[in-house]
């Protein structure tokens, strides 16, 4: 885990990263600006990175209680969960499940259901099929699945990345993915009562912008910040990024540090 102190008395962030990445790649661009105006803390979410591996199938529910378990052995009371992509239902759930613990919460390039057509359910269903899989034959599914995503990403990602999501478990990767496609928070979303900041991916060509405005407009007065960029907009898009993270933070705290992005 990732720790940055920040200012004295300084409110406290928790970063929730994406699906199949770490904290560290979602947020490495990030840490220095966040880290001047709040206490930052980044974990890596079950079966990613340096996370906790579990014998029991994945569940989003349990990340959310693995970070309001973290909040209590740091002595935290109050935190604003900052979710990405699949860390979005992280910090939803925090909120659903730990109330009194969210401030506020930040949703970037996230919504509140993934799977709305047939083709996306039957996508979440392959997911949860090579989960199964992985169970039954661990070594061979991982190694394979490792050398898919080596193949398929490694142009994308630096050296130091690339060795970061090799960690990963993945059959506790895929079971979060199948997790994702089985998440809704549509029916409870619109009881959220603290302040809260959702950011949107005009361009993302993997969580669709229309499905992140659902959720900005399903929450009682949530602020909105739309970019001109895609889903990986922390890493590729930060001088737009930056700014409207830094916002949406202030949003929800009440304190400044930053100027509000349209």
């Amino acid at each position: 885990m990732r720790e940055l102190p920040g200012p004295p008395g300084a409110p406290v962030v928790v970063l929730l990263h994406g699906w199949t990445v770490t904290a560290d790649v979602t947020w490495f661009r990030t840490y220095a600006s966040l880290g001047q105006h709040y206490r930052v803390l980044a974990l890596d979410l079950r079966g990613h990175g340096r996370g906790i591996r579990a014998r029991t199938p994945f569940r989003l529910e349990d990340c959310a209680d693995d970070v309001a378990a973290l909040a209590s052995l740091y002595g935290i009371s109050r935190l604003v969960p900052v979710g990405y992509s699949m860390g979005g239902p992280v910090a939803m759930l925090l909120w659903q499940r730990h109330r009194e613990l969210v401030e506020g919460l930040v949703l970037c390039a996230t919504a509140g259901g993934f799977s709305s057509t047939r083709q996306d359910r039957l996508g979440f269903l392959a997911l949860a099929g090579l989960a199964r899989a992985c169970r039954l034959t661990p070594t061979q599914s991982r190694a394979w699945l490792g050398d898919q995503f080596l193949a398929r990403r490694s142009r994308k990602y630096e050296d130091w990345a690339l060795e970061e999501v090799m960690g990963n478990d993945w059959r506790a990767v895929l079971e979060a993915g199948a997790a994702i496609g089985r998440f809704s928070s549509r029916e409870w979303i619109g009881s959220v009562d603290c302040p809260t900041a959702v950011i949107v991916a005009m361009r993302d060509h993997v969580v669709p912008p229309p499905h992140q405005q659902r959720l900005l407009e399903s929450i009682p007065g949530a602020t909105g910040f739309h970019l001109d960029a895609d889903h990986d907009a922390c890493v590729a898009t930060v001088e737009l990024f930056i700014p409207a993270l830094l916002a949406a933070c202030a949003t929800v705290t009440g304190t400044g540090g930053a100027e509000a992005v349209s």
